[in-house]
């Protein structure tokens, strides 16, 4: 059975808000309410204003429907960076021609995994529904027959990543398909006291894997091998940052089992584990315009060979 869940998005994006943060910082909300269409906005701007390096700001932070500029106020008056952000947010329109030099990446993920599952099942009390495991509840009220069709759902189209936050390195993973598609979930009731590094999770509209162990209110749906955060910077991956994920990745969560599991937990312990990642030009507009189309190219290009 298909969800069918009421969810809007967009046909003309909103007039953009812009506020001032104290003295250093400037918000600007693009949105009330996430969407593919916002977030690929908040690319395309703060992107540009990546590329044009102006003198006196000083970091830039894309969010899922929102950014925010940090400045030097001695250099730069935040009314005039205002005005070279709603100038640049007219250039960028409705995004049309827009394109994202990003990764595809392969994200293995053991879905109903004893550690999670024993987590989970520790924390009923705080749950909506403590009768059933965080995956049950989460494909009934989605409108799925079952838990493997809804895992079927969840794994069957790649996800793209909107945002770094909460904890460090922590990726929010928008799924590329039709608004209709789209599974979401409430946050426990009350928040769980402990979540294992590397589970998978999903809460609003946005599937995470948790960089670090700590609290979390997120549904618990499995767990993966490798890490997203390696302060230590022992992996390949992560010569050039702490942090592994960026906005504007597309990730691909697979599906694995125990043994594979396993095999890549040895890898990631002895050093030599690197993610399976290719380069690749997204074009908005297309995975808006047909996304289910545009994904079959996206994981032809990872799978491809």
């Amino acid at each position: 059975m298909q969800p069918n869940m009421s969810r809007g998005i967009e046909t003309e994006l909103p007039q953009a808000r812009y506020s001032y943060g104290g003295d250093e910082f400037v918000f600007v909300e693009l949105a009330e309410a996430m969407s593919l269409k916002v977030n690929f906005r908040a690319m395309a701007i703060t992107n540009r204003l990546q590329e044009e390096r102006i003198n006196g700001v000083m970091d830039i932070c894309p969010s899922n429907a929102s950014y925010m500029v940090r400045i030097d106020p001695d250099v730069l008056h935040p009314d005039d960076l205002i005005s070279r952000l709603k100038e640049i947010d007219a250039e960028a329109g409705d995004i049309q021609g827009f394109e994202l030099q990003t990764r595809v990446v392969d994200v293995p993920v053991m879905m109903e995994d004893p550690w999670t599952h024993e987590t989970l099942m520790r924390f009923r009390d705080r749950h909506q529904d403590p009768e059933t495991t965080d995956l049950e509840y989460s494909a009934r009220i989605n409108g799925y027959d079952s838990k493997e069709d809804f895992i079927a759902a969840l794994l069957g189209s790649p996800w793209l990543v909107t945002m770094i936050g909460f904890v460090p390195g922590l990726p929010w993973c928008y799924q590329l398909v039709p608004p209709e598609e789209q599974v979401e979930v409430p946050k426990y009731v009350r928040p769980r006291t402990y979540t294992p590094e590397r589970a998978f999770g999903f809460g609003g509209g946005f599937a995470v894997v948790y960089s670090v162990e700590g609290a979390g209110g997120y549904q618990l749906y499995g767990l993966a091998p490798a890490p997203v955060l390696d302060v230590k910077q022992e992996l390949k991956d992560f010569q050039d940052s702490i942090v592994f994920p960026r906005p504007g990745d597309i990730f691909n969560y697979r599906g694995i089992d125990r043994g594979e599991f396993d095999e890549i937990r040895g890898r990631v312990e002895d050093g030599t584990f690197e993610y399976r990642k290719k380069e690749f030009v997204f074009h908005p507009d297309r995975a808006l315009d047909d996304p289910h189309a545009y994904n079959e190219e996206i994981l032809g290009v990872l799978y491809g060979d």
